[in-house]
């Protein structure tokens, strides 16, 4: 059974930083594109950042210089590393991957097959 993990998620102040991991296990990612998607309160689900199966990265225009995606194909592990955040990054942040080998990065949530179950991120004024 295939599984998506994230952590790192919490509370902190603006203008702060979180790191979230995302821990896949089930089967190997390493051809995979993974991404990063959040939701707030009321609103629908956001693309973030993704990052294709060669490591190329992607990012919401609104997230760029600010957040980084990568990942360790050792660990079948992607991160995020989020600086400088803001309100209105406050969120419910999903990891989520793609079942295609040597699949490219996607804006789309409906072309990922994988989603974990969310790690929550609160950014305090």
């Amino acid at each position: 059974q295939v599984q998506l993990v994230e952590s790192g998620g919490g509370l902190v102040q603006a203008g702060g930083s979180l790191r979230l991991s995302c821990v896949a296990s089930g089967r190997t990612f390493l051809r995979n594109a993974m991404g990063w998607f959040r939701q707030a309160p009321e609103k629908e689900r956001e693309f973030v950042a993704t990052i294709s199966w060669s490591g190329s990265p992607v990012y919401a225009d609104s997230m760029k210089g600010r957040f980084t995606i990568s990942r360790d194909t050792t660990k079948n592990t992607v991160y995020l590393q989020m600086n400088s955040l803001k309100p209105e990054d406050t969120a419910v942040y999903y990891c989520a991957a793609r079942s295609a080998q040597y699949s490219t990065a996607s804006y789309y949530p409906w072309e990922y097959d994988y989603w974990g179950q969310g790690t929550r991120v609160t950014v305090s004024s």
